[in-house]
């Protein structure tokens, strides 16, 4: 099998010759350049200039070399938004900062520093009004030169033999809401000024749906998979309660994945079938009867280290429903911390729970990070070489 042909045989949950790998196919699966510059020199590769798929993540797209080596089966596809496009940033100090189109104010220490963060919101006002937000300098969504080039790239990467994933323009509504009015803000918003909630999550639905029909009018026939994203966990439990996300999201949710699905089938290539990949961190599990709902076809990043997340459970109650992409080791204490034995260990374990029947591509439980040894992540590739393979 090539690598095309393994990816889409899993994702109709039959087993392929092995466990198909990602590693930056999204920038949610991918490696930080911290790491990425260390795994070269470990496996004596030659310095080279990183190119970025989140700059603000610090998230890079592999080289050529990389992923011959690694056997990455993924491809992916990355439009230019707001966390990788026009950013020049200010010396302000200790810090870079940088003002994204949406209006994010976002630093980088330079001491130290390992991404972008946060530091202030364009609609941080707590006594905000719908007005406001309508008011708001929105960006445009459905300028055609975010997708240059990358028409181009799906042709070339199809003709690799490679399974291509297409990034969406921006993070989900809630995400997306707590960055754009504050997290503590949008929280509240949604318990005690619901109209403000719906009114940011309404705008951020429109500038989703006007981009998914550029981008699929102008790649939904050289692409396999489609990424959105929403974080709803933490490590303990929900960011927002089961019943208010039915409330006030899962509706639009619906106009979101009703839409994507409606334009894959109008403008995917005869005889072929799409996919939809949804990202959320953490405790989950009430949200997925939900997300099946929705018709999400791929969980990322299967976060297996938290209550209600256990991988052989997830496997049991919902495995002939998700692809599980991800879960594949612990990316917050094991695979940074670890030896490469336990890194080996959790390899196994987690594979042996999510791989059996298919419906399963390896990757790392959300990006790899900087502080991980190359020691650690290639045992964890060569883990994955002697469990993954099918019988």
């Amino acid at each position: 099998m090539n690598s095309r042909e393994r990816v889409l045989t899993t994702l109709r949950h039959r087993e392929p010759d092995k466990v198909p790998f990602d590693m930056a196919g999204t920038n949610v699966s991918g490696i930080h350049v911290r790491a990425y510059r260390n795994l070269r020199a470990y496996l004596d590769l030659p310095e080279v200039r990183p190119r970025f798929s989140d700059v603000v993540q610090q998230i890079v797209i592999p080289d050529e070399d990389i992923f011959k080596r690694l056997e990455i089966d993924t491809r992916g596809l990355f439009p230019l938004t707001g966390s990788n496009w026009n950013i020049t940033s200010e010396d302000v100090g200790d810090r870079w900062r940088y003002v994204d189109d949406w209006g994010l104010v976002l630093e980088f220490p330079k001491d130290g520093g390992h991404w972008y963060s946060l530091v202030k919101s364009p609609i941080d006002d707590a006594e905000t009004t719908v007005e406001a937000v309508q008011n708001h300098s929105w960006p445009k969504s459905d300028l055609p030169e975010r997708l240059e080039g990358l028409r181009e790239r799906a042709m070339q990467f199809r003709r690799e033999g490679k399974v291509v994933i297409l990034k969406g323009f921006c993070a989900g509504l809630v995400e997306m809401g707590e960055r754009v009015r504050g997290m503590e803000n949008f929280l509240c918003d949604i318990l005690i000024a619901p109209k403000v909630a719906e009114a940011v999550m309404e705008k951020i639905l429109d500038l989703k749906i006007r981009f998914w029909e550029m981008a699929l009018d102008a790649l939904g026939d050289v692409i396999d998979i489609v990424h959105e994203a929403d974080d709803f966990g933490t490590q303990e439990s929900q960011l927002i309660s089961p019943e208010k996300y039915r409330e006030l999201v899962k509706p639009k949710e619906l106009k979101l994945f009703g839409f994507l699905r409606r334009k894959l089938e109008e403008t995917k290539a005869p005889g072929e079938d799409r996919y939809i990949l949804f990202h959320s961190c953490g405790n989950i599990r009430p949200f997925l009867p939900d997300f099946d709902e929705l018709g999400i076809d791929i969980l990322n990043p299967v976060h297996t280290t938290v209550p209600e997340m256990e991988p052989h459970a997830l496997k049991r109650d919902f495995g002939s429903r998700f692809t599980f992409w991800g879960g594949g080791v612990d990316t917050q204490g094991i695979l940074p911390s670890g030896t490469p034995e336990q890194v080996r260990e959790n390899v196994r374990r987690n594979v042996e729970a999510l791989a059996p029947g298919g419906g399963y591509v390896f990757n790392t439980i959300h990006n790899i990070q900087g502080e991980v040894p190359p020691e650690n992540l290639m045992a964890m590739w060569e883990a994955l070489q002697e469990y993954g393979v099918y019988s």
